[in-house]
C-alpha cells in the first residue's frame, strides 16, 4: 500500500477492551506510525478521556489544546485541535482529564464529538479508548469501521474483554431497533439470569421474532456485520498465542460473533525501555521482536482494508 487512500475511503479503528494496562496506547501509537510510514495520512485520537497519555508514547509534551477546548467551544472546529508531530503524515488529537464526566452527562456533546471525528480528513483515524465499559467508551468503540480489542494472556484481562465485548455487542443491537418492547428484551438478555431464558444472540433473535419479525431481521443483520478484531499483547509462550484462537472460538460459540484474530505482540523488554525514553518502539528499535509484531499487524490492517476497497 504505497500511496494514501482517497478521502472517501477513510477508515476509523477504535482500540479498546477491558481495563487499563493492556497496552492500548502503546499499540495505537506504534500501529499509527507504521501506517503513516506506508504513506497514509494518520490521525491518532486519544479518547482516554479520564487520563489521556498518548502524547507520551510519541515523545510529545502535553498539548496546549485538547478535545476539551472543542467540547467547551473554545475552538469552533475539531481540526483546530489537531497537533502536528515530527513524524510525516501523523497528527495527534488528545483528550483531557476533566472531559469524562462532561461526556457522560451530556450526550449531545458526545454525539457532536463523534460526528466531528467522523468528518476529520485522513486515511486512518486510530482512536485510543479508555479502560472499562462505560457508555461513552462503548459508543466510541461502536462508531468505528473496525473495533480492535487488546487483551493480555491474564485471566482478569480475558474476563474484562469478554465483558466489554458483550456490552458493546448488545448496545449495538439496542441501537439497531426502534421498538421499546424489543429494546427491553435486549436489556434483559444482558443479564445471564434473565427470566426469559435468553443465553445468546440466536435465542434473542428467536424471542424477538415472536413479537416483531422486522426487528428480528435487523438484529440478524447486526449480528452478521459485527466483526471486531483482537490483538493479544505481552505474549510469552506458544500457549499464550493459542489464547487468541480460544477467545475467537468462544465468541463464535456463545455469541455468534465473528472475531478476527489480527495477531499477537510478544513480551519484550524493549517496549518498557522505549516508553521510559518516550521514543516510539517502531522508530527507536524497529528490529526488536515486539516492533516486528506490531509492524506485521499494521501491514495486515492496511492490506485487509485495501482488499475491502477493491471488492466494494
Amino acid at each position: 500500500m504505497g500511496q494514501a487512500q482517497s478521502k472517501d475511503s477513510k477508515i476509523i479503528w477504535t482500540i479498546g477492551g477491558g481495563k487499563g494496562g493492556s497496552g492500548k496506547s502503546f499499540l495505537t501509537a506504534n500501529i499509527g506510525i507504521c501506517l503513516s510510514k506506508l504513506g497514509s495520512r494518520v490521525i491518532l485520537i486519544d479518547a482516554d478521556l479520564g487520563g489521556a497519555n498518548l502524547h507520551t508514547f510519541l515523545g510529545i509534551s502535553p498539548p496546549a489544546v485538547t478535545l476539551s477546548d472543542f467540547i467547551k467551544r473554545r475552538v469552533s472546529h475539531l481540526h483546530e485541535v489537531l497537533i502536528p508531530t515530527e513524524i510525516p503524515n501523523l497528527q495527534l488529537l488528545t483528550g483531557a482529564q476533566d472531559l469524562l464526566n462532561a461526556m457522560d452527562s451530556k450526550s449531545v456533546q458526545k454525539r457532536k464529538l463523534l460526528r466531528s471525528i467522523q468528518h476529520l480528513e485522513g486515511d486512518y483515524l486510530l482512536v485510543d479508548l479508555g479502560g472499562g465499559n462505560s457508555i461513552s467508551v462503548l459508543d466510541f468503540f461502536l462508531v468505528s469501521d473496525g473495533g480492535i480489542l487488546v487483551v493480555t494472556p491474564e485471566p482478569t484481562s480475558i474476563e474484562n474483554t469478554y465483558r466489554f465485548l458483550k456490552s458493546a455487542f448488545y448496545r449495538k443491537l439496542r441501537y439497531s431497533v426502534s421498538s421499546h418492547q424489543v429494546k427491553t428484551l435486549i436489556d434483559g438478555a444482558m443479564d445471564r439470569k434473565n427470566e426469559i431464558g435468553v443465553q445468546n444472540p440466536h435465542e434473542l433473535i428467536k424471542t424477538v421474532r415472536g413479537v416483531n419479525e422486522e426487528e428480528a431481521h435487523k438484529i440478524e443483520v447486526e449480528v452478521e456485520t459485527f466483526q471486531p478484531n483482537l490483538i493479544l499483547n505481552q505474549v510469552r509462550s506458544r500457549k499464550d498465542i493459542e489464547i487468541g484462537f480460544s477467545i475467537r472460538s468462544a465468541c463464535q460459540k456463545y455469541f455468534g460473533i465473528h472475531l478476527h484474530y489480527l495477531g499477537y505482540v510478544v513480551y519484550d523488554q524493549d517496549v518498557g525501555y522505549s516508553i521510559r525514553r518516550r521514543k516510539p518502539l517502531v522508530l527507536e528499535n524497529a528490529h526488536s521482536r515486539a516492533a516486528q509484531c506490531v509492524t506485521e499487524i499494521a501491514s495486515k490492517l492496511a492490506s485487509r482494508q485495501q482488499m475491502s476497497f477493491q471488492f466494494e
